[in-house]
């Protein structure tokens, strides 16, 4: 921010320099080549050249403090519309009387004589310095606004990535809890059966756990990394459904190393067996099958079951997929849910990354 203020005001006097340096250059080249030497000598036109450029960057600097004092830029009401005219008003005047009193003073030292200003002269010499003040008002109005414009669109795009950020880091951190707790208490009941498988569980537990916290750091992981996590939870939900739970892969060996949002394939798997075969009283099949069709990869898990969409816990769900399909990708995935035969088909189709 520092940097950035640095960086204006150099501008700022870089600009001032150049502006009232060449209106100076002009003004003392014309008349030096079109006043005869007779009625002046040339060196009164660099005093003044002198004159006019320093009332010009000195006026107009403290026009620009008094627009920054009262924040104009971004306060353009009728209040502040008023007090900058009245001021653009006092730095003309101010500046026509400083620059024909020093004008006069220095012509009056230099040719020996009184500098004779009409009427006309001192009303065209009013209007050109009007004329120069109100155009650097405009043009550094219209600066400031373009780099407040900008500024805020910066800010806004900063801020809107924070909160896609921070969405990605709630949903990806959204391990159904339920699911941990039921799998806590069926590894405590496995113990009394079966020492080995019980702590082969809870390392499965243990690494899915630690896969959710390392979510957080990371935006994309390898559809093979997933395919683990996937396991891990099909082992664990067996504990409980035992045989009626059947669970089948067909991945291309090819696709495993694409990388995909994280627990998508997981989130899938879980709604497949919650809503699905948990439901059914012989069981059913999940089959997992990810494939790729021209630039997309398909992600589709089936599982035995009817589509129901009806209750709050299968929605959160689902919303959340589409949520997270929609921060990382916008329109360029999509996500369809459809019942086909006894079966229902939950569709990813996301582009290659």
């Amino acid at each position: 921010m520092a940097n950035s203020s640095k960086i204006n005001t150099i501008l700022f006097w870089v600009l001032q320099i150049i502006g009232w340096g060449f209106i100076t250059a002009a003004n003392v080249w014309s008349k030096m080549y079109f006043v005869p030497e007779e009625k002046s000598k040339a060196i009164y036109f660099f005093f003044e050249g002198l004159f006019f450029i320093v009332l010009g960057i000195g006026l107009t600097t403290l026009l620009r403090n008094y627009l920054k004092r009262i924040n104009f830029v971004a306060n353009q009401n009728q209040k502040n519309y008023i007090r900058v005219f009245i001021a653009y008003g006092l730095a003309s005047w101010i500046f026509t009387i400083l620059l024909i009193g020093g004008s006069y003073y220095a012509f009056s030292y230099i040719n020996g004589r009184s500098l004779e200003i009409s009427a006309l002269e001192f009303l065209s010499t009013t209007l050109n310095i009007a004329i120069f003040i109100f155009f650097w008002l405009i043009f550094y109005i219209v600066i400031k606004s373009l780099a407040r414009l900008r500024k805020n669109k910066i800010d806004r795009l900063r801020l809107e990535t924070e909160l896609k950020d921070s969405q990605l880091n709630t949903l990806k951190g959204q391990l159904n809890p339920h699911f941990m707790f039921n799998s806590l208490n069926n590894i405590r009941g496995l113990m009394l059966e079966d020492v080995d498988k019980a702590r082969d569980m809870l390392t499965r537990l243990s690494e899915m756990l630690r896969y959710s916290l390392n979510m957080n750091k990371v935006d994309v992981i390898r559809i093979e990394e997933e395919l683990e996590i996937v396991d891990n939870y099909i082992a664990l939900s067996k504990i409980q459904l035992e045989d009626r739970l059947e669970y089948v892969q067909e991945v291309k060996n090819e696709l495993t190393q694409i990388k995909i949002p994280p627990m998508i394939l997981q989130m899938l798997v879980e709604n497949a067996i919650k809503h699905g075969v948990s439901n059914q009283k012989n069981g059913g099949k999940i089959t997992l099958i990810v494939t790729d069709n021209n630039d997309k990869i398909i992600l589709q898990v089936n599982n035995t079951g009817t589509l129901q969409t009806e209750t709050d816990s299968t929605q959160i769900g689902l919303n959340n997929i589409k949520k997270r399909l929609e921060l990382h990708y916008g329109n360029d995935a999509n996500f369809t849910l459809k019942e086909v035969a006894d079966e229902v088909h939950a569709i990813i189709q996301i582009p290659v990354s």
